[in-house]
Protein backbone atom coordinates (compact mmCIF):
# COMPACT_ATOMS: atom_id res chain seq x y z
CA UNK A 1 0.00 0.00 0.00
CA UNK A 2 1.48 3.14 -1.28
CA UNK A 3 2.04 5.82 1.53
CA UNK A 4 0.39 9.37 -0.37
CA UNK A 5 -0.43 10.10 -4.06
CA UNK A 6 0.23 13.75 -5.18
CA UNK A 7 -2.41 15.39 -7.18
CA UNK A 8 -2.73 18.94 -9.31
CA UNK A 9 -5.33 20.70 -8.98
CA UNK A 10 -5.62 24.08 -10.37
CA UNK A 11 -1.98 24.14 -10.46
CA UNK A 12 -1.67 23.54 -6.85
CA UNK A 13 -0.23 20.09 -5.49
CA UNK A 14 -1.81 18.88 -2.43
CA UNK A 15 -1.73 15.42 -0.92
CA UNK A 16 -4.60 12.28 -0.66
CA UNK A 17 -5.33 9.18 0.69
CA UNK A 18 -4.66 6.05 -1.95
CA UNK A 19 -7.14 4.32 -2.99
CA UNK A 20 -7.58 1.45 -0.19
CA UNK A 21 -7.01 -2.27 -0.99
CA UNK A 22 -9.92 -4.29 -1.13
CA UNK A 23 -9.18 -6.53 2.17
CA UNK A 24 -8.64 -3.57 4.02
CA UNK A 25 -11.95 -2.13 2.80
CA UNK A 26 -13.84 -5.14 3.60
CA UNK A 27 -12.39 -5.39 6.96
CA UNK A 28 -13.21 -1.99 7.77
CA UNK A 29 -16.78 -2.35 6.28
CA UNK A 30 -17.62 -5.56 8.39
CA UNK A 31 -15.64 -4.15 11.17
CA UNK A 32 -17.28 -0.79 11.92
CA UNK A 33 -21.04 -2.50 12.58
CA UNK A 34 -19.65 -4.12 14.74
CA UNK A 35 -17.69 -1.85 16.36
CA UNK A 36 -20.77 0.45 16.58
CA UNK A 37 -22.61 -2.15 18.28
CA UNK A 38 -19.46 -2.36 20.70
CA UNK A 39 -20.30 1.52 21.19
CA UNK A 40 -16.95 2.55 20.15
CA UNK A 41 -15.79 5.62 21.42
CA UNK A 42 -12.54 7.25 19.77
CA UNK A 43 -10.92 10.24 21.31
CA UNK A 44 -7.32 12.40 20.40
CA UNK A 45 -8.09 11.35 16.40
CA UNK A 46 -6.37 14.86 16.00
CA UNK A 47 -3.44 13.72 17.03
CA UNK A 48 -2.96 10.90 13.93
CA UNK A 49 -1.12 12.72 10.72
CA UNK A 50 -3.67 12.21 8.03
CA UNK A 51 -0.39 12.23 5.43
CA UNK A 52 3.46 11.69 6.23
CA UNK A 53 5.87 8.69 8.27
CA UNK A 54 3.69 7.51 11.12
CA UNK A 55 4.73 4.83 13.80
CA UNK A 56 1.13 4.24 15.80
CA UNK A 57 1.76 2.24 19.15
CA UNK A 58 -0.64 0.30 20.45
CA UNK A 59 -1.63 -2.11 23.67
CA UNK A 60 -2.38 -5.82 22.98
CA UNK A 61 -5.11 -8.04 24.80
CA UNK A 62 -7.35 -8.80 22.26
CA UNK A 63 -7.44 -9.58 18.20
CA UNK A 64 -9.98 -7.22 18.03
CA UNK A 65 -7.36 -4.44 18.86
CA UNK A 66 -6.47 -3.80 15.33
CA UNK A 67 -9.96 -3.67 14.05
CA UNK A 68 -10.58 -1.23 16.68
CA UNK A 69 -8.00 0.77 16.01
CA UNK A 70 -8.34 0.53 11.83
CA UNK A 71 -12.44 1.85 12.07
CA UNK A 72 -11.41 4.41 14.43
CA UNK A 73 -8.41 5.70 12.25
CA UNK A 74 -11.09 4.78 8.78
CA UNK A 75 -11.64 8.70 7.75
CA UNK A 76 -7.66 9.61 8.42
CA UNK A 77 -5.54 6.99 6.88
CA UNK A 78 -5.38 3.53 6.40
CA UNK A 79 -2.69 1.41 8.98
CA UNK A 80 -0.29 -0.62 7.84
CA UNK A 81 0.71 -3.73 10.40
CA UNK A 82 3.33 -5.53 11.49
CA UNK A 83 1.79 -8.59 12.51
CA UNK A 84 2.86 -12.53 13.25
CA UNK A 85 3.75 -14.74 10.80
CA UNK A 86 1.25 -17.55 12.15
CA UNK A 87 -1.56 -15.46 10.92
CA UNK A 88 -0.26 -16.64 7.49
CA UNK A 89 -0.26 -20.09 7.52
CA UNK A 90 -4.04 -19.71 7.30
CA UNK A 91 -3.86 -19.13 3.09
CA UNK A 92 -7.11 -17.22 2.87
CA UNK A 93 -6.31 -15.28 5.86
CA UNK A 94 -2.89 -14.52 4.36
CA UNK A 95 -4.34 -13.91 1.18
CA UNK A 96 -6.27 -10.70 3.32
CA UNK A 97 -3.45 -9.76 5.07
CA UNK A 98 -0.62 -9.63 2.13
CA UNK A 99 -3.41 -7.38 0.19
CA UNK A 100 -4.03 -5.41 3.41
CA UNK A 101 -0.24 -3.84 3.33
CA UNK A 102 0.86 -6.03 6.60
CA UNK A 103 4.10 -7.02 7.29
CA UNK A 104 4.57 -10.74 9.19
CA UNK A 105 7.12 -10.88 11.80
CA UNK A 106 8.31 -14.10 13.09
CA UNK A 107 8.36 -14.18 17.20
CA UNK A 108 12.19 -14.71 18.31
CA UNK A 109 13.44 -13.81 15.31
CA UNK A 110 15.32 -10.98 14.09
CA UNK A 111 13.08 -9.92 11.51
CA UNK A 112 15.53 -7.99 9.44
CA UNK A 113 13.82 -8.36 6.23
CA UNK A 114 10.18 -7.61 8.01
CA UNK A 115 12.02 -4.26 9.57
CA UNK A 116 13.55 -3.41 6.60
CA UNK A 117 10.01 -3.93 4.61
CA UNK A 118 8.65 -1.39 7.56
CA UNK A 119 11.59 1.53 7.02
CA UNK A 120 10.83 1.39 2.80
CA UNK A 121 6.95 2.51 3.62
CA UNK A 122 7.57 4.59 6.57
CA UNK A 123 9.67 6.68 3.78
CA UNK A 124 7.50 6.49 1.23
CA UNK A 125 5.03 7.75 4.04
CA UNK A 126 3.41 4.95 5.26
CA UNK A 127 1.34 4.56 8.86
CA UNK A 128 2.98 1.64 10.38
CA UNK A 129 1.01 -0.32 13.76
CA UNK A 130 2.83 -2.34 15.77
CA UNK A 131 2.30 -3.60 19.60
CA UNK A 132 5.35 -3.32 21.43
CA UNK A 133 4.31 -6.45 23.37
CA UNK A 134 4.75 -8.46 20.22
CA UNK A 135 1.49 -10.71 21.09
CA UNK A 136 -1.88 -10.58 23.15
CA UNK A 137 -0.85 -10.17 26.89
CA UNK A 138 -3.13 -12.47 28.06
CA UNK A 139 -3.28 -10.52 31.14
CA UNK A 140 0.69 -11.44 31.85
CA UNK A 141 2.64 -8.67 31.63
CA UNK A 142 5.16 -8.70 28.81
CA UNK A 143 8.31 -7.28 28.55
CA UNK A 144 8.47 -4.03 25.14
CA UNK A 145 10.28 -5.52 22.42
CA UNK A 146 12.70 -2.93 20.99
CA UNK A 147 11.23 -2.96 16.97
CA UNK A 148 9.93 0.57 17.80
CA UNK A 149 12.51 1.93 18.97
CA UNK A 150 14.79 0.46 15.90
CA UNK A 151 12.15 2.18 13.47
CA UNK A 152 11.88 5.12 14.95
CA UNK A 153 15.93 5.22 14.59
CA UNK A 154 15.56 4.32 10.99
CA UNK A 155 12.81 6.74 10.35
CA UNK A 156 13.86 9.81 12.90
CA UNK A 157 11.40 11.98 10.71
CA UNK A 158 8.50 9.68 11.33
CA UNK A 159 5.83 11.00 13.97
CA UNK A 160 5.13 8.95 16.91
CA UNK A 161 0.94 8.28 18.20
CA UNK A 162 -0.07 5.92 20.84
CA UNK A 163 -3.46 4.00 20.46
CA UNK A 164 -4.63 2.91 24.25
CA UNK A 165 -7.39 0.02 23.67
CA UNK A 166 -9.78 -0.58 26.01
CA UNK A 167 -12.26 -2.93 26.00
CA UNK A 168 -12.10 -5.33 23.12
CA UNK A 169 -11.53 -8.20 25.27
CA UNK A 170 -15.62 -8.52 25.86
CA UNK A 171 -16.27 -7.88 22.44
CA UNK A 172 -16.77 -11.96 22.40
CA UNK A 173 -18.44 -11.74 25.58
CA UNK A 174 -22.57 -12.31 24.18
CA UNK A 175 -24.89 -11.10 25.17
CA UNK A 176 -22.87 -8.63 27.04
CA UNK A 177 -22.48 -5.84 25.04
CA UNK A 178 -18.68 -4.22 25.15
CA UNK A 179 -17.51 -0.59 25.59
CA UNK A 180 -14.38 -0.69 23.54
CA UNK A 181 -12.40 2.64 23.68
CA UNK A 182 -9.12 4.08 20.95
CA UNK A 183 -7.33 7.04 22.73
CA UNK A 184 -4.59 8.45 20.40
CA UNK A 185 -2.22 10.74 21.97
CA UNK A 186 1.28 11.97 21.65
CA UNK A 187 4.04 10.11 24.15
CA UNK A 188 4.25 12.44 26.90
CA UNK A 189 8.08 12.02 26.57
CA UNK A 190 8.36 12.79 23.12
CA UNK A 191 9.97 10.72 20.58
CA UNK A 192 13.10 8.95 21.45
CA UNK A 193 15.51 10.77 22.96
CA UNK A 194 19.27 11.26 22.39
CA UNK A 195 20.35 9.24 25.84
CA UNK A 196 18.06 6.60 25.35
CA UNK A 197 18.42 3.37 24.12
CA UNK A 198 15.93 1.03 21.43
CA UNK A 199 15.02 -0.36 24.18
CA UNK A 200 14.52 2.02 27.07
CA UNK A 201 12.39 3.92 24.35
CA UNK A 202 9.93 0.83 24.08
CA UNK A 203 9.39 0.35 27.57
CA UNK A 204 8.48 4.04 28.16
CA UNK A 205 6.07 3.57 25.29
CA UNK A 206 4.48 0.50 26.56
CA UNK A 207 4.50 1.85 30.42
CA UNK A 208 2.27 5.01 29.10
CA UNK A 209 0.22 2.82 27.18
CA UNK A 210 -0.71 0.83 30.00
CA UNK A 211 -1.30 3.71 32.67
CA UNK A 212 -4.48 3.86 30.82
CA UNK A 213 -5.11 0.61 29.38
CA UNK A 214 -4.71 -2.44 32.28
CA UNK A 215 -3.82 -5.74 30.83
CA UNK A 216 -7.06 -7.92 30.19
CA UNK A 217 -7.49 -11.52 29.81
CA UNK A 218 -9.65 -11.90 26.44
CA UNK A 219 -11.77 -14.68 25.59
CA UNK A 220 -15.16 -16.50 27.00
CA UNK A 221 -16.09 -19.41 29.71
CA UNK A 222 -13.14 -21.99 29.64
CA UNK A 223 -10.88 -20.09 27.67
CA UNK A 224 -10.99 -17.01 29.66
CA UNK A 225 -10.32 -19.13 32.84
CA UNK A 226 -7.48 -20.36 31.23
CA UNK A 227 -5.84 -17.52 30.79
CA UNK A 228 -6.53 -16.29 34.33
CA UNK A 229 -5.52 -19.48 35.63
CA UNK A 230 -1.99 -19.11 33.92
CA UNK A 231 -1.44 -15.17 35.08
CA UNK A 232 -1.88 -16.18 38.56
CA UNK A 233 0.46 -19.64 38.50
Amino acid sequence: MPGTAQVRQNGRVSERRPDLPIAYRAVVSIGTPIMTWSRLRVTGLEHLPRTGPVLLVADHDSYWDPIAIAVAARKVRPIRALAKSTIWHNKIVGAFMTNMGHIPVTRGASNAEALATAVDELRNGACIGIFPEGTRSLGRELRARNGVGRLADAVPEAAIVCARVNGTVDVVRLPHRPTVTVDFYLPAGGGRQPAESVDEFAERLLAELREGAPREVPGRGKTAAKYRAEVTD
